[in-house]
């Protein structure tokens, strides 16, 4: 009897899974569960490098590893270029509705505000660089993929307006997958709305930068974002009209392997410059302080 209760005796001691008691087999060997903290890591989408969402954030989500820039909403880009005191957001409370009773978009509209906690695609607004004044327009490709319909078209207008009246310098940060199709027509006309009140600024003198994020096409690739005095990339930012797939399916030709990249874009005379996030802002400071004119525009 004692002997064979010492042979039946387990050499070592088991932590029991979390499945035992919830389906699984007593003798079934399973290593325990070991949760993670959601958004604890991030991993690079290019590279595949793990590290600290924090650290990430410390390197303006820039993987430290290939250099490669992740995208930033809205609001991230608004602190990381603007200082951080006297930014005033305008038409805050703008939103889209649905004109044309497109099936499932009122639906659509709520789950994005939701999602991304913004109330569009684009934020704009006064405030300074360094101490110097200007205009932005921010947009967000974490709500509808960035698209351009009436109410992002409207607010950037505003904007330009706003800079065109006060005679300050205008920076707009473009990130879009084109124009909004559950708007369709009012979409489209956004790109004639904001490249004609561009125009005007243009005629009165003012400065516009155009700063092109990952990934700008579409529309808003085909209007605003190239009228820019300066135009500038971030490194690696897919910009362009049509997507790859269709333009190899067009002409009946394989692209280069970088093309419509900020670096191709650059050598084929699209872009002024193309700027690491981290040079970004000192960047802006300069162009803004290199056309004032004794502290004015």
């Amino acid at each position: 009897m004692f002997k064979d209760l010492f042979q039946k005796k387990r050499k070592y001691a088991t932590i029991p899974s979390e499945r035992v008691g919830r389906g699984a087999e007593p003798g079934e060997s399973e290593r325990p569960r070991r949760e993670v903290p959601e958004g604890l890591m991030n991993k690079c989408p290019k590279c595949g490098t793990i590290q600290y969402s924090k650290e990430l954030e410390k390197n303006l989500k820039v993987c430290p590893n290939c250099g490669y820039h992740m995208r930033l909403n809205a609001m991230e880009r608004i602190h990381m270029i603007l200082d951080e005191e006297g930014f005033e957001e305008f038409d805050s409370g703008m939103v889209s509705v649905d004109p044309l009773q497109f099936p499932g978009y009122g639906t659509k509209l709520e789950q994005q505000k939701m999602k991304s906690g913004l109330r569009e695609a684009v934020i704009t607004g006064q405030g300074t660089i360094e101490g110097l004044p200007v205009v932005v327009a921010v947009m967000s490709f974490d709500f509808f993929t960035g698209s351009m319909g009436s109410v992002v078209g409207e607010k950037i207008t505003r904007a330009i307006e706003v800079a065109t009246e006060k005679d300050l310098p205008l920076v707009i940060f473009s990130t879009s997958g084109g124009a909004r199709m559950q708007e369709s027509i009012l979409s489209l006309m956004q790109m004639a709305k904001t490249s004609a009140a561009l125009s005007r600024f243009n005629e009165k003198g003012g400065l516009y930068i155009s700063v092109i994020t990952d990934p700008t096409t579409g529309g808003v690739s085909a209007s605003f974002a190239t009228l820019g005095d300066i135009n500038i990339a971030e490194p690696g930012a897919v910009f362009g009209f049509a997507g790859r797939i269709v333009i190899e399916q067009t002409i009946r030709q394989k692209l280069p392997d970088d093309f419509q990249t900020a670096e191709f874009n650059l050598a084929h005379g699209q872009l002024d410059l193309v700027v690491h996030r981290k040079e970004l802002r000192p960047m802006l400071y300069k162009l803004l302080e290199m056309h004032s004119v004794k502290g004015g525009y």
